[in-house]
């Protein structure tokens, strides 16, 4: 009997949940691992939950695409924050979470061979997506600010390319790519008859006077453009799974299809928690950004105590800092060494593509799921860690 699928085999195992376990195994870590927000969803937006799943309707199946009322409310903030009017040209799906759409759209699009292009380093959830569906991730790097390379991604095109991914503001750099990049991008595959599958899930995350830029905003762009957004990262939502995605109308069955067989439909809890936090909207996450920003230049700060060992460029976006260290020759001994001996976890970089770890030593350190005091902390600790590793 043939055990598992042969294209789980080609799926690497993701780390987080290695790095969650090796913390758990050492009482008193500190993780700044994990991609998430500190705060919890708005107070007065889950008060008000009891009273909207009083109607028994609720209760039952609703519409695939999502629940009418925060349908309209997506496209009302589409409109008004991103420029992106997707009314008649497009159609808007609420699914579990950015991931489940993203998985949604590849399996709309592609067939088994066909290439998505990412940028290196890449959100391994959707590498692992990409080869789940027996696709293959074409990986080519960005520059040395982790910005994108275009003529890179041009010159990756094949006639297998189903389409170009952007991360941005991007996991896990922090880079903000600038307006006139994605709209080369965005150039780039509508001549190449391919898709953008444009990733915004930290689109609240900037500073510094960076500005998000949503490509899908681009007159023509309905026609070839997949914006995906989330409530998980901006309205503290992770385990509420709440997710969308802005698709052209022409892949709408193929869309419908994929959900109803993998969900029919969004949990409804989780919808009126979304609508209700949209209502609130933008203004009550921007104070939430602002603390962010207090404790991100916080973190450089103290990163500089280690001089010359570690290198990496201050990007305006998210909450995470993508740094290099000198290579190693076990990168999973290092992180192991964090933990056990230093107490602190951060995320090795060949999570995220950057496999030659013996040049590199690449870590990610997330500074957006915990209070400024223990993130404070929790640097110090990676600081120590890294000078007694080095022998600094």
């Amino acid at each position: 009997m043939k055990e598992r699928a042969l294209r789980m085999e080609r799926v690497d195992a993701p780390i987080i949940p290695v790095i969650a376990a090796l913390t758990r195994q050492t009482p008193g870590t500190i993780s700044l691992g994990q991609g998430v927000v500190s705060y919890g969803p708005p107070p007065e937006a889950i008060g008000r939950l009891p009273a909207l799943l009083a109607d028994p309707q609720l209760h039952k199946y609703q519409a695939v695409s999502g629940y009418a009322p925060l349908l309209d409310a997506i496209r009302s903030k589409l409109a008004a924050e991103n420029g992106l009017h997707a009314q008649g040209v497009s159609q808007v799906t609420v699914t579990a979470g950015s991931n489940m759409a993203f998985l949604n759209s590849v399996l709309a699009v592609a067939d088994p061979g066909d290439e998505f292009i990412l940028p290196t380093p890449f959100y391994f959830n959707q590498e692992m997506a990409i080869r789940m569906c027996g696709c293959a991730p074409v990986l080519v790097p960005t520059r040395a600010d982790w910005s994108l390379d275009v003529a890179a991604l041009a010159a990756a095109i094949t006639p297998r390319t189903r389409a170009i991914v952007t991360v941005s503001p991007n996991n896990p750099t922090g880079a903000v790519y600038s307006e006139a990049d994605l709209r080369a991008v965005n150039a780039l595959c509508a001549r190449a008859g391919i898709y953008h599958f444009s990733d915004e899930a930290y689109e609240y995350f900037t500073f510094d006077g960076a500005r998000h830029f949503s490509p899908g905003s681009i007159p023509g762009a309905h026609a070839h453009t997949l914006s995906f957004y989330s409530m998980s990262k901006n309205f503290g939502m992770a385990s509420w799974r709440v997710g969308y995605v802005v698709f052209p109308l022409h892949l709408a069955e193929a869309m419908d299809k994929v959900q109803d067989t993998n969900l029919i439909c969004a949990p409804v809890p989780s919808q009126l928690l979304a609508l209700e936090a949209l209502r609130l909207g933008k203004p009550w996450v921007q104070g939430k950004v602002e603390e962010l920003a207090r404790v991100r230049s916080a973190v450089y700060a103290s990163l500089d105590q280690l001089g010359d060992l570690v290198r990496f460029p201050r990007t305006q976006g998210a909450f995470y800092v993508l740094m290099r260290l000198p290579g190693v020759d076990d990168a999973l001994a290092f992180n192991r060494m964090l933990i056990e001996k230093h107490k602190v976890a951060t995320i090795p970089g060949f999570a995220f593509g950057l496999t030659d770890t013996r040049r590199d030593n690449y870590q990610r350190l997330s500074y957006g799921a915990l209070d400024a005091v223990t993130v404070a902390e929790g640097v110090q600790r990676f600081v120590a860690g890294v000078k007694d590793w080095y022998r600094a």
